[in-house]
């Protein structure tokens, strides 16, 4: 399948979940990396009016979880997150933010994903790790 398919089949599988609910958008995808973007609004902003630093843990495990999850996908396989973390740099008031997971380790039980996302000026908003293991489908 090619790109445009892989990226429309993925946006049509996160439907009615938190991904669609806070306007979360597969944007790109490769074997090695799943970009995406998020508005900054009333869904993802705190009171005070800033992007919200869970909204930013919600990209990032996203980003990283279809990542995670096309590396083991015709082996009968998934992901499950386990760990993240995430270091919120800069602030965000408005427009979008686009996140872009790539690997640092595959394994065969573990895989551990990076996860950069900027602002609409490519300037960091939040770098965050996650760690997923990789589990039998039932």
């Amino acid at each position: 399948m090619n790109k445009d398919e892989k990226i429309k089949r993925i946006n049509q599988s996160v439907q009615n979940t938190i991904t669609t609910t806070i306007g979360i958008e597969i944007t790109d995808v490769e074997d090695n990396y799943v970009c995406g973007k998020m508005p900054v609004d009333e869904r993802t902003i705190q009171s005070f009016g800033l992007l919200h630093g869970g909204a930013s843990v919600t990209l990032a495990e996203t980003l990283g979880s279809i990542a995670g999850g096309i590396q083991v996908y015709s082996n009968n396989k998934t992901v499950v997150g386990i760990e993240i973390n995430a270091n919120h740099l800069k602030s965000a008031r408005s427009g979008w933010v686009f996140g872009k997971a790539v690997p640092i380790k595959i394994g065969n039980q573990i895989q551990v994903w990076e996860i950069k996302i900027k602002n609409e000026n490519d300037e960091m908003i939040c770098i965050s790790r996650l760690t997923l293991a990789v589990i039998n489908k039932k």
